[in-house]
């Protein structure tokens, strides 16, 4: 499978400050890729290089195999785009703002697929084209975005926080388009810091710390970082010891719970077989573990100094 995107070794600054610091990234043909990590990252500034919106200070970016400095008006022939926060025309309606926007991306204004297309997802997102920009909510000019780049077919949509601002019935009609853009053979890199967002639309993830990819590969590859949940009914915690590869064994509610590095899953079921468990349940760890694995010790650092503020 081919490479649309490949970011190595890049960095950028402003001034002392280094948004970007070594950043490797590759996003391969046809996938959905997560972006994933908190606000401060990199990945609004990462983006902003894929589409030719700021240069690299050093390093190497292609997109579609062309510089996207050099190269952006061709670029961008072939991509849709979406910003973590939309500003849009205040004098025009939202419809007008979305022909205007399609236009600039190659949408012949009365195109009968382009109007059915756009229609239709007016129609999904519950959107009123009649009001004009400078009414819209923040939830409202999103929406005029997404309409906006899923109205015209792409091979390429980069997603910056695409679901800022939509309330969770419109996150819904989000991953359906996201599934239909795949279908039809599309590529999105999809930058969030919703890790349940991520999870249930990537095929592969890669995480996102100071500026640097901590982590890549598909939520399989990921998770044998993490140790998976498994619990069983019991009256106190006595049936969990000498279970082999258990770690941090508590008994709450009627239920034993410990934990077990998930390559060693399958060799434990054998020993809760034999002891005669009821009411097993296996929780594969979710990206949020993923996520705290790398950002744990910057969330604890922030804590420690918060409380050091409060007492001072």
């Amino acid at each position: 499978m081919s490479s649309i995107i490949r970011a190595r070794e890049l960095v950028k600054r402003y001034g002392s400050v280094r948004a970007l610091d070594g950043l490797d990234l590759e996003v391969q043909t046809g996938e959905v890729h997560g972006f994933l990590g908190p606000n401060g990252a990199g990945k609004s500034t990462a983006i902003r290089i894929m589409l030719g919106l700021a240069r690299a200070t050093s390093g190497e970016v292609s997109v579609f195999g062309a510089d996207p400095w050099r190269s952006a008006a061709d670029v961008h022939r072939r991509l849709a785009s979406v910003p973590g926060d939309v500003s849009i025309w205040p004098n025009l309606s939202g419809g007008e703002t979305i022909d205007v926007l399609a236009r600039l991306r190659g949408a012949p204004a009365r195109d009968p697929a382009y109007l059915e297309s756009k229609d239709r997802l007016m129609q999904a997102f519950q959107f009123d084209p009649r009001t004009q920009g400078r009414a819209y909510s923040k939830g409202n000019r999103q929406k005029v975005a997404l309409i906006a780049a899923f109205a015209v077919p792409a091979e390429l949509y980069l997603l910056d926080e695409p679901t800022s601002g939509l309330d969770p019935l419109m996150e819904v009609v989000f991953r359906r388009e996201i599934a239909r853009v795949r279908d039809a053979g599309a590529t999105v890199l999809l930058s969030s810091h919703i890790l349940s967002e991520v999870e249930l639309l990537c095929d592969r993830v890669s995480i996102i710390r100071a500026g640097r990819i901590a982590e890549t590969g598909t939520l399989a590859d990921l998770r044998h970082l993490t140790r998976t949940e498994v619990s069983f009914e019991a009256t106190d915690a006595e049936p969990a010891a000498g279970i082999p590869g258990a770690h941090d064994a508590t008994y709450a509610e009627g239920r034993v719970r410990f934990t077990v590095d998930t390559d060693r899953v399958t060799a434990t079921l054998p020993e809760l077989a034999r002891r005669g468990v009821i009411g097993l349940r296996i929780e594969p760890p979710s990206l949020e573990e993923l996520f705290l694995r790398h950002y744990g010790d910057d969330i604890r650092n922030n804590e420690n100094t918060d409380r050091a503020s409060d007492s001072a």
